[in-house]
């Protein structure tokens, strides 16, 4: 028997009524995901402390307060959003009337992770909402607690006949898979996305994938390197490094590793004290299967700082390791905790090198104090995202799209962006139905001098339209 059968046909039913469309239905929904926010904060701090030990600091930052920002700009742009986009015409069609309608796609698969468990689920489907879909949420099952808020107190908010919450772990999520979605939007590691692009193609699905990979952050030696081990450490520690546009490396010469490692001791020892497992603004490793996972890596190369871990509290502790060699384990996967490697390079060149050798990330920092430095890293590198001389905070801009290029994924949403990508954006032209003297230049027989008039009419170098 099909567990989700009877839930996928009510909510087409649902789309096919056009319930969806109206702006206001659509403003509904938002808002009710805004008071979801205001009305349950206390449960969904409680529960993303018990998930991943998030401080309430890490959880109304990155969690609850960004997805309220999403909800908050989408209802004050949902009907400019919405708007008929105008385009410019050639001659041929200066009678019509040409622009971009925004259409909801239907029925829209959300499949999000565990390290941010509200931000990665509401995000998302603040756009699916705002562009008009129905809606099935898969939330993560390794981030329980927080799980079960969606489940069984988000529902309460939205229109049920619109709106489904689905649970499950890969097993499920794969019979899942199996039915037909018009989108789906996938948050993940690139071996799941692989397995989700798949069972998208059979149905030809268009599909997001964000996806992760190891971000490059390259130090240079005119740093300051109190400043650059302040940020760093930060960024690398948040969540306790569960995030996927963490500085997953950093690259830098051997002599500013040696200005960097004590920088990045006092830092650590300033966030997180002396004993830094005691400190409650340190998050822990999600599960025991990540944990044995990030404990083998503490081998590669040599502990710096750090080093220690405890499997009963699933605790490890903020470490850098340095002698660290491209082919170790740590430099072939994305490390998704609070470890971070050195690797030497000896000029800003063997570091462009490194990088585009590697697969594109979704994240790339650079620290320098010269522009020159960090515009040409820009210019000879590709990645999802840049930040120069801090952490991930291009992604606090809801005017930037966040998304990967290549292995870190592809597609990308935040503020509009997340509209556009639940919108399919149809090209229509109305055109009077007489002057048909004026048209009959396209029918044959053709002439020569109908063939010139068209062409110039059509405006071919400004316009790629092949067929009137």
């Amino acid at each position: 028997m099909d567990p989700f059968a009877d839930t996928l046909q009510r909510l087409r039913e649902a789309f096919s009524s056009g319930r969806t469309r109206p702006a206001e239905f659509r403003a509904a929904q938002l808002n009710g995901l805004s008071r979801f926010l205001r009305e349950n904060k206390q449960l969904l701090l409680e529960a993303l402390a018990q998930d991943l030990h998030k401080s309430a600091f890490e959880a109304e930052v990155s969690e609850i307060s960004i997805s309220q920002n999403e909800i908050n700009l989408a209802l004050r742009n949902l009907r400019a959003w919405m708007k008929d986009e105008k385009v410019s015409k050639n001659l041929a069609t200066q009678l019509d009337s040409a622009f971009i309608r925004k259409e909801p796609f239907g029925l829209v698969l959300i499949l999000s992770p565990w390290n941010y468990p509200l931000n990665l689920s509401l995000g998302p489907l603040v756009g699916a909402l705002a562009a008009g879909n129905c809606v099935v949420l898969k939330p993560s099952e390794i981030s329980k607690n927080t799980e079960k808020v969606l489940a069984e107190v988000l529902p309460g908010y939205l229109d049920q006949s619109c709106f489904a919450v689905v649970l499950g772990g890969p097993q499920e999520t794969g019979r899942l898979l199996e039915h037909k979605f018009d989108y789906i939007f996938f948050t993940g590691n690139p071996q799941v996305g692989k397995i989700v692009m798949t069972a998208a193609a059979k149905h030809l699905t268009p599909v997001t994938l964000e996806l992760g990979g190891k971000n490059p952050c390259y130090v240079d030696d005119n740093c300051d390197p109190e400043t650059v081990a302040n940020r760093v450490a930060f960024f690398r520690c948040f969540n306790a490094g569960q995030t996927c546009v963490a500085p997953d490396y950093v690259l830098c010469s051997p002599e500013m590793q040696t200005r960097l490692v004590p920088a990045l001791q006092s830092a650590i020892t300033r966030f997180y004290g002396d004993d830094p497992q005691s400190s409650p603004n340190l998050g822990r490793i999600i599960n025991e299967k990540h944990f044995q996972r990030l404990r083998g890596l503490l081998s590669c190369g040599r502990v710096a700082i750090g080093g220690q871990s405890d499997e009963s509290d699933l605790y490890i502790a903020p470490t850098v390791l340095v002698d660290v060699q491209e082919t170790e384990p740590v430099m072939q996967e994305e490390i998704f905790g609070p470890i971070l490697p050195i690797v030497n390079v000896r000029s800003l060149g063997q570091a462009i090198d490194f990088i585009n050798r590697r697969e594109k990330p979704l994240a790339l920092y650079v620290f320098s104090k010269s522009s020159q430095v960090v515009k040409r890293v820009l210019a000879q590198t590709s990645s999802g995202g840049f930040c120069g001389n801090d952490g991930f905070m291009h992604l606090t801009l809801a005017s930037l799209p966040f998304g990967g290029v290549g292995s870190s994924g592809m597609g990308n949403y935040h503020g509009r962006f997340s509209f556009d990508t639940f919108s399919h954006h149809r090209a229509c032209l109305l055109r009077p139905p007489g002057l048909e003297k004026i048209y009959a230049i396209r029918y044959p027989p053709h002439t020569p001098r109908n063939l010139r008039v068209l062409l110039m009419a059509m405006g071919t170098r400004s316009c790629s339209c092949t067929l009137l």
